[in-house]
């Protein structure tokens, strides 16, 4: 099998790219905007910004699947006048560009990862997101992968390359920045933090919980047409996490008790009330339907997960 990755350089895309590696009867190609950036020694195909005329052709020869990972992602420091035709350009257009011309060269599955943000930032207490829940995007980044997904899926219909999207909630592991990688630079510090009162639950995806996913995905043939949620299944409240976190750096966590409402209210003022929300909100997803379609269940254990992040944190110090 001769398996196309995009994004193979991401913290997602190379993860996935050394699991597809460590397949000795599949070729791998990767394809990225710029040469240079070659990994594992695979073959390497510049093609340039991905958008409405990007030329894929030469990376789809006699390939079998597409593993799309590249995507514009949240950036701290918005530059674009308007956010969400840049994140349309790439995450739309250039998604769907990629994959009718992959359908034109007979390739026979399109492996799409998109988000659990489709769906919205949080679930209700109690009751976790499910795959045929609607969509509720609440950013231009989740907007533009709704809409992504939205137009794979119709070209499904028109054509007989077989979908498979993935929609993973938040994802650690070794190399992992953004939020996660402050928390421990917190724990790592001994900031005290105020979220020792904080009583929510969310959903948690290891970076080999989703390696293994998508690579099942591939060649899985229920995987077929069908759109897939996937987490650790095991979830964790802010101060759980920051506990579980801290004893895999050999750190204590110091939580402070103060109420979520206070919390909510520092975030507004200081203009990141998105912040208080990711860290006091519910976002939890069912991952009963993967479980059952594939036999699926994540071979990491949030434990062993949490350790080997902190070792590649500490290590990298």
């Amino acid at each position: 099998m001769r398996i196309l990755l995009t994004g193979g350089t991401g913290f997602i895309g190379s993860a996935v790219a050394r699991g597809v590696d460590s397949w000795t009867d599949h070729e791998l190609i990767l394809a990225g905007r710029r040469a240079g950036a070659v990994i594992l020694g695979v073959r390497y195909i510049e093609i340039g910004d991905i958008g409405a005329i990007t030329d894929w052709a030469p990376a789809l020869q006699q390939v079998d699947v597409v593993i799309h990972c590249a995507a514009r992602v949240h950036v701290l420091a918005e530059s674009e006048r308007d956010p969400l035709a840049a994140f349309r350009v790439v995450n739309v257009t250039g998604t769907l560009r990629l994959a009718r011309q992959a359908a034109e060269q007979g390739v026979r599955r399109f492996v799409f990862l998109s988000s659990v943000k489709v769906h919205g930032e949080t679930s209700a207490p109690g009751r976790p997101f499910r795959v045929g829940d609607s969509y509720a995007p609440a950013d231009a980044y989740a907007i533009s992968k709704m809409e992504a997904e939205q137009a794979l899926l119709a070209l499904a219909e028109e054509t007989s390359m077989e979908v498979v999207i993935i929609r993973p909630p938040l994802v650690y592991g070794p190399g992992v920045g953004a939020n996660f990688r402050s928390m421990m630079d917190w724990l790592s510090r001994g900031v005290p933090l105020p979220l020792g009162a904080v009583h929510n639950r969310r959903s948690l995806l290891a970076l080999d919980n989703l390696v293994d996913l998508v690579l099942l995905c591939v060649e899985h043939p229920a995987a077929a047409g069908r759109v897939l949620l996937a987490s650790d299944d095991e979830d964790l409240s802010t101060p759980e996490l920051l506990r579980r976190l801290g004893r895999a750096m050999g750190r204590s966590a110091r939580l402070l008790p103060i109420p979520p409402r206070c919390l909510e209210l520092g975030a507004t003022l200081l203009g990141r009330p998105a912040l208080s929300q990711r860290l006091c909100g519910f976002l939890q997803v069912d991952i009963s339907e993967t479980r059952e379609l594939l036999g699926w269940t994540p071979p990491l254990t949030v434990e062993e997960a949490l350790r080997r992040t902190a070792e590649a944190y500490q290590a990298a110090q």
